[in-house]
């Protein structure tokens, strides 16, 4: 099994080695996200109740009441310290929302490499496998039609491996990109309902 995967390797290489180095990558990338994001949709309860404190008039307890553990946590955190301190709420909107795009933009690194690596690894792996027909044709060019027919089918069996490779790399990637997205995406919305019910609370008790 062990000299099969290495002769796999070795026969599309150096394009089976790059494939494996972004599979490698692909799968620390999900496993960092996921640690990362893992957290960013949570906290609905605290904020809520928060926010009830906050409308009540205990502002210090609702400064208190949150743990900051998901991005909407920290950006209503800093509005309510903000409107705490005196700042004017049209200013404090957009301290907010410069807040928010930051923490969007946090999340989001990484993406961006994960939908590339989707892209290019069936690419690469169709590479390899156009360079490996070239290969096998021409050796059955030079052969002067004295090639084995088998030896011909298995230099095409191995070159059609990196469009194979190319696509185990590739689906990971893009499954993986596309479920993070979505996650970051509702983190984004969580912030932004956030700090509209902080200054739409902050507004009304004025």
């Amino acid at each position: 099994m062990g000299s099969g995967i290495w002769t796999m390797l070795t026969e599309g290489e150096p394009i089976m080695f790059l494939l494996l180095a972004l599979s490698v990558l692909t799968l620390a990338l999900i496993i960092v996200k996921i640690i990362q994001l893992w957290p960013a949709t949570s906290g609905t309860t605290a904020r809520t109740a928060a926010l009830g404190l906050w409308a009540s008039g205990d502002r210090h307890g609702a400064i208190a009441a949150l743990p900051a553990r998901s991005p909407a946590d920290r950006v209503m955190k800093s509005g309510m310290e903000s409107l705490q301190s005196g700042l004017p709420p049209a200013l404090v909107e957009g301290d907010l929302a410069r807040l928010g795009n930051e923490e969007v933009a946090a999340m989001s690194s990484g993406l961006r490499l994960l939908d590339l690596i989707s892209m290019i690894s069936p690419l690469l792996g169709l590479l390899g496998t156009v360079i490996g027909m070239v290969q096998s044709f021409q050796d059955l060019s030079l052969a002067e039609g004295s090639a084995n027919a088998s030896v011909l089918a298995g230099g095409i069996w191995l070159a059609l491996l990196t469009t194979a490779g190319g696509l185990v790399v590739a689906i990971p990637a893009a499954i993986g990109a596309n479920l993070l997205t979505g996650r970051v995406d509702s983190a984004a919305l969580k912030i932004e309902s956030a700090v509209g019910q902080l200054l739409s609370i902050t507004a009304r008790g004025r």
